[in-house]
């Protein structure tokens, strides 16, 4: 398998987890989804809106669309999980996309990420998209605890990678439009 195939199988993971987790999240009453919790951001709402302007700030540096920190304007750009859920998929569908778009030169090309102060670092495509991905499962986990001490129980998320688990992941996997050849492709 490529790295290129490699990020594929990962955004597709990266989908498919937020919308097993979202689809969790969908069952919560709207006090129970902005309840504060223990976690670094207190809310199941700020860590999953956290999670989609992140992508969001990834994306337009890996896009080169030149807005940098302008995507973090309105930090709770959504106040329910309905709302959530359509821009998380949105934009899981685009990071798919973009990878899918790749090819082996791309993931040393450069991209300039924008920080506070106008302090532009230059950064490799493949590192900022393993970055992206270790950032979804960082906030994802903690958002799956605080689940746990909701009234719904958190969804499994890591049955994707793994040929034994494909009959666990194949509803959702077809929800998604994914194949189980698109998760490892030959």
């Amino acid at each position: 398998m490529s790295l290129v195939a490699y990020f594929c199988s990962m955004a597709r993971n990266n989908a498919w987890s937020n919308h097993r987790l979202l689809g969790a999240c969908a069952r919560l009453t709207q006090a129970e989804f902005e309840a504060r919790r223990a976690s670094f951001f207190p809310t199941l709402k700020l860590t999953l809106n956290h999670i989609l302007t992140v992508d969001w700030y990834y994306l337009d540096a890996l896009e080169a669309r030149g807005r940098g920190l302008a995507v973090f304007d309105d930090e709770t750009p959504c106040a329910t999980v309905a709302e959530l859920r359509s821009a998380q998929t949105e934009s899981d569908r685009r990071l798919l996309r973009f990878c899918e778009a790749l090819s082996e030169d791309d993931l040393s090309r450069e991209i300039v990420l924008v920080r506070p102060g106008d302090l532009r670092l230059g950064e490799r495509v493949d590192r900022a998209l393993a970055h992206l991905f270790v950032h979804q499962i960082h906030h994802r986990g903690q958002a799956h605890a605080m689940l746990a001490g909701t009234s719904v129980p958190p969804p499994q998320l890591d049955e994707f990678l793994l040929a034994s688990d494909a009959p666990v992941r194949a509803a959702d996997l077809e929800g998604l439009g994914f194949s189980e050849a698109d998760i490892w492709p030959g």
